[in-house]
């Protein structure tokens, strides 16, 4: 089953994938909300599907299909890598992870390898995973922290925004810059961009 919210999308993978043999696109959905309720009446083995939808994201679906009885196998069809759309993905339980810019075979053989209870992550993705599973241990209130060092405030301002002392607010800087193994909070806020924990959106 493919999910996604490009028509373009999803009519190109259908028609590329129907012509290998062994595999059939046994129904396409839009959304998350789509797919779970498809889920209700036909019964895919795997499950492509983008991260970033409308409505419901592609990760709170990819949930929603693991809380169900024997869910099918999921595989994260996706134009985003940051370290954190994979971290997050493996952790909502995709046992895959392809950029849509992937090869028609490397797709085929991620189909192949996960509908055969195994996992595909490619060698540049898996490293990545690793090294951000490592980093995981930052705590709520530093990856908080984090998100402001990104915008550029100051400790004085950090301690302002959080109610905390200045001297605390640096203690949390301090230990983000030693958990994250960077040498000061500069490359903290550019490490931590580019591996997507923080937005300056948000």
């Amino acid at each position: 089953m493919i999910v996604d919210d490009h028509p373009v999308v999803r009519a190109g993978l259908k028609s590329m994938l129907s012509t290998r043999q062994g595999i059939v696109v046994v129904g396409s959905a839009s959304g998350g909300l789509e797919a779970l309720t498809l889920l209700e009446t036909i019964a895919p083995d795997v499950i492509l599907i983008d991260l970033r939808m409308p409505g419901m994201s592609g990760l709170d679906t990819i949930r929603m299909i693991n809380l169900r009885q024997d869910p099918p196998r999921i595989i994260v069809l996706t134009s985003f890598d940051t370290d954190e759309d994979i971290f997050q993905s493996v952790g909502a339980g995709a046992h895959g992870y392809v950029l849509k810019d992937t090869p028609q075979d490397r797709l085929i053989e991620a189909i192949q390898v996960v509908n055969a209870k195994g996992r595909y992550f490619p060698d540049d993705i898996s490293s990545r995973l690793t090294a951000r599973m490592a980093r995981s241990n930052l705590t709520p209130r530093e990856h908080q922290v984090l998100q402001l060092v990104a915008k550029g405030l100051t400790n004085k301002e950090i301690g302002r925004a959080f109610g905390i002392s200045d001297n605390t607010a640096r203690n949390h800087v301090n230990s983000i810059i030693e958990k994250l193994e960077v040498s000061d909070r500069t490359e903290a806020a550019t490490i931590a961009m580019r591996q997507g924990l923080v937005s300056l959106t948000d």
